[in-house]
C-alpha cells in the first residue's frame, strides 16, 4: 500500500524537511510526497481504493498501536493508497476534510502544517515498524 502525503507548502530545505525524509527512508512500503501551493494547485487524481485520511486538529486522536492496526487494517482490506492531507496555515477546506475517512489529530493543540508533516512521516514510519514486529515502537 501507497503512503502518500499530499501537503500544503513547499518544505524546501528545512530541518523537518530532513526530518521527513530520514523518517520516509525508513520505512519499508512505497511513499510519495506531493507538494501543493498554500492555496489552489491540482491535487493529484484519486485512485480506486484510495483512503483519505484528513490531518486536523478537531480529529480523531489515535495512540501508535491503534493507528498502527488502522493501517493495516486498510492494507488488509485491500486499498492501495493511504493518502493523508495536510492544509496550509489556515488548515483544509472543507470538501476536503468532508471527504476523508478519517480525520486524524495529534493531540488536540494546533501544530504548525510543516511540524504536523514531520510528525506524520514518523508515525507511519512507527506504525509500518509495530506491523512489522520491529522493535522501534515501545509501549510504556
Amino acid at each position: 500500500m501507497l503512503l502518500h502525503i499530499v501537503a500544503r507548502g513547499r518544505i524546501g530545505r528545512s530541518p523537518e524537511g530532513e526530518l521527513v525524509d530520514r523518517y520516509l527512508k525508513r520505512i519499508g512500503w512505497p511513499t510519495r510526497v506531493t507538494e501543493l501551493p498554500d492555496r489552489g494547485g491540482r491535487m493529484p487524481a484519486l485512485e480506486p481504493a484510495t483512503v483519505l485520511v484528513a490531518m486536523d486538529e478537531k480529529g480523531e486522536q489515535l495512540g501508535s498501536v491503534a493507528f498502527a492496526e488502522r493501517l493495516g487494517r486498510w492494507r488488509d482490506d485491500g486499498r492501495r493508497e493511504a493518502r493523508f492531507l495536510i492544509g496550509a496555515a489556515d488548515g483544509l477546506e472543507p470538501a476536503e476534510r468532508g471527504a476523508a475517512a478519517l480525520l486524524f489529530a495529534f493531540g488536540a493543540a494546533t501544530w504548525p502544517h510543516m511540524l504536523a508533516r514531520a510528525m506524520l512521516a514518523e508515525q507511519l514510519w512507527r506504525a509500518t515498524s509495530i506491523l512489522a514486529g520491529h522493535p522501534y515502537h515501545r509501549e510504556g
